[in-house]
């Protein structure tokens, strides 16, 4: 049966990106089912009949339980400029990261959600003891409104270049990040272009100095400048995971390296010439090269890992003893873990080991592990994961667990 009635002449392939996508956030309905993508049926080890994955659907269709809402969630809401995904979650949900159930939507469309816009009115409505989020009302100058018939149709939304979607959590938060620290799964810095002189009195380099550096510079010329690498070891096997590398900032290459003929008829190599372009932290002699990737504008989602997943923090960036909120840490699980950019985490403190003063033994007893905080992850390597501490009530140290939420 299908879930909505759709124009029939709607050319969907001539419509542009943002355009479809809000006239989709207004024309189709926001329930769709958790459990119907085929990447979710590949984690069970059971086969999905197609009853099931009905049964599903209905039941992701009609929302959350109610019992799921937070206890001042407000009737209506208006999302004004600076909110952000999660910031909306809180005030509905009593777990934020289950808002794809609040808005029914499956596995495919949360990543790459359809986008909230400043000046919509978010409707929650609750039927039969469930709970879902509507659009009350359209953008002014939307792409769909009304006809005659009380049908609706497409039309082209008109926007600023600067109009977009609210983020899924505050970005300001990770965007510096995002460069300050790089996981390598080898040690492959320790064979990179290295600097091997500064300007004659230089001790430390600043922005527009040169800098003189050896070694393969390929095709490149920009270059991310970092501080050699240091090993990031598993909390409880002692296995290295990776190599992280403390970002210093950017260079540009100015004339590669050059093979000159001495008088003697011997052949000397003068290093290459490059210009340090920003500077986040001290560039001096030693500090490796490394080119600079295509930069990757990816939505952050918050959703809940598909299968249980635990593990354990490496360390605090910034070589800290202990963190808050806000702040950032090491994870040691990756890619080949099932961990995903967006995915959600509970954070626990391990449990403090007491003597029990009201037995005779005076035996030892170890508390039990409690829940305290909740992290956000943002950057995935192979082995190794960054994540945002999104509230936290004690200190986070190296070697405290994480699970699913």
């Amino acid at each position: 049966m299908p879930f909505c009635e759709c124009p029939k002449n709607l050319p969907p392939l001539r419509l542009s990106s943002p355009a479809r996508q809000q006239w989709l956030s207004v024309t189709l309905p926001l329930a769709l089912s958790l459990l119907s993508a085929p990447s979710l049926a590949q984690t069970s080890p059971y086969p999905i009949t197609e009853q099931q994955r009905a049964t599903a659907a209905q039941v992701a269709q009609a929302g959350v339980p109610l019992s799921e809402l937070a206890a001042d969630a407000p009737e209506s809401y208006t999302v004004k400029r600076g909110d952000t995904l999660w910031d909306i979650s809180k005030l509905f949900l009593k777990s934020p990261w289950r808002w794809p159930e609040l808005w029914g939507m499956n596995r495919e469309q949360i990543a790459n959600p359809h986008l909230i816009y400043p000046g919509q009115v978010l409707l929650l409505v609750k039927v039969d003891g469930r709970a879902q989020l509507q659009l009350a009302r359209p953008l002014t100058g939307t792409n769909a409104t009304p006809g005659e018939d009380g049908k609706l149709s497409p039309r082209i939304r008109v926007a600023p270049n600067d109009e977009s979607g609210i983020a899924a959590i505050p970005l300001n938060l990770i965007e510096p990040f995002l460069n300050d620290a790089v996981v390598f799964d080898s040690d492959e810095l320790a064979r990179a272009p290295r600097i091997v002189a500064a300007p004659e009195g230089h001790v430390l380099l600043s922005r527009g100095d040169l800098a003189y550096a050896r070694g393969d510079f390929g095709q490149a010329s920009d270059f991310r400048v970092f501080r050699n690498t240091r090993p990031l070891v598993d909390p409880s096997t002692r296995e290295i995971l990776g190599y992280e590398a403390p970002y210093l900032g950017t260079a540009e290459l100015i004339r590669g390296d050059q093979s000159q003929t001495l008088p003697d008829g011997k052949t000397e190599i003068v290093p290459a010439t490059l210009r340090i372009k920003t500077v986040r932290q001290e560039i001096g002699v030693g500090d490796r090269l490394s080119p600079t990737p295509p930069r990757s504008f990816s939505r952050y989602v918050p959703h809940a890992p598909a299968a249980p997943i635990s593990g354990q923090i490496i360390s605090i960036y910034g070589d800290g003893l202990n963190a808050g909120q806000n702040q950032i840490v090491a994870l040691n699980r990756g890619k080949q873990d099932g961990m995903e950019r967006g995915h959600v985490l509970a954070l626990w403190q391990q449990g403090r080991r007491v003597i029990d003063s009201t037995s005779e033994k005076r035996e030892e007893l170890k508390l039990p592990d409690e829940r305290h905080g909740v992290l956000f992850v943002f950057q995935v390597y192979a082995r190794v994961s960054y994540a945002l501490i999104i509230s936290v009530k004690d200190p986070v140290r190296a070697g405290d667990k994480f699970t699913q939420p």
